[in-house]
């Protein structure tokens, strides 16, 4: 390998274990209920902050959102369209129509759900363990996020002209979770639920991957 195509990897890639979940992402995470870790792996979202750490974006940003159990995000748009694909956990999203309209499901690992531009839009996790999300918006460097809430939208910079929220890159490392964790529980306490310090419990990715579904035949029949 050439060293201008291993300068190039290398720029190019971004490891979870290098990835510090930060906690003040956005104006909503300080809220209760809306509590949640940002992992940015290419461009930093819409967040609206300077990370070095990331693949720089062209087109689209990517990250992984840690939340736990009833946390969520505050109703918002975007002026592009935001893709939520779920890793793990179970996940509810919903779509509003700004007149008191309403459309809900809930999303299971490997769902996926793309919420169109200017479109009101959330989720919340109500599984009983932590969800791992992965985000996709479609801009380079999107907005910062539009909330129905006005005391939320008058305040939508907060975060980023009072700082803070990052964890020590060690804390997003999954083996370093799984040793704080300890022993596997039935489910995390209710105080857990809503603090940030509580680590993820493991790597989205350590469970098993799903067997792709047959395909049918002409006649319906899978092959």
């Amino acid at each position: 390998m050439s060293q201008a195509l291993s300068d190039l990897l290398t720029r190019q890639v971004a490891r979870f274990t290098d990835r510090q979940g930060d906690w003040d992402a956005f104006a909503d995470a300080r809220v209760e209920g809306y509590r949640r870790a940002q992992h940015r792996f290419i461009g930093s979202g819409a967040s609206g902050k300077a990370d070095a750490s990331v693949i720089p974006a062209d087109h689209f940003t990517l990250s992984v959102m840690f939340i736990p159990p009833g946390q969520g995000n505050a109703p918002h748009t975007h002026e592009v369209e935001e893709v939520f694909f779920i890793l793990r956990g179970k996940v509810k999203v919903f779509i509003e129509d700004g007149a008191g309209g309403r459309a809900e499901t809930v999303l299971g690992p490997w769902d996926c759900v793309s919420c169109p531009a200017n479109v009101i839009h959330g989720f919340v996790n109500v599984g009983l363990e932590p969800a791992y999300l992965q985000v996709m918006l479609g801009k380079a460097r999107p907005d910062l996020m539009t909330y129905t809430d006005t005391s939320l939208q008058q305040r939508r910079d907060e975060h980023l002209r009072l700082g803070g929220g990052l964890g020590p890159a060690s804390e997003a490392s999954p083996q370093h979770a799984m040793r704080a964790a300890g022993p596997p529980r039935s489910g995390p306490r209710a105080s857990e639920a809503s603090d940030p310090e509580v680590a993820p419990a493991e790597s989205a990715l350590e469970g098993p991957i799903p067997r792709a579904r047959p395909l049918p035949d002409r006649a319906g029949r899978d092959l």
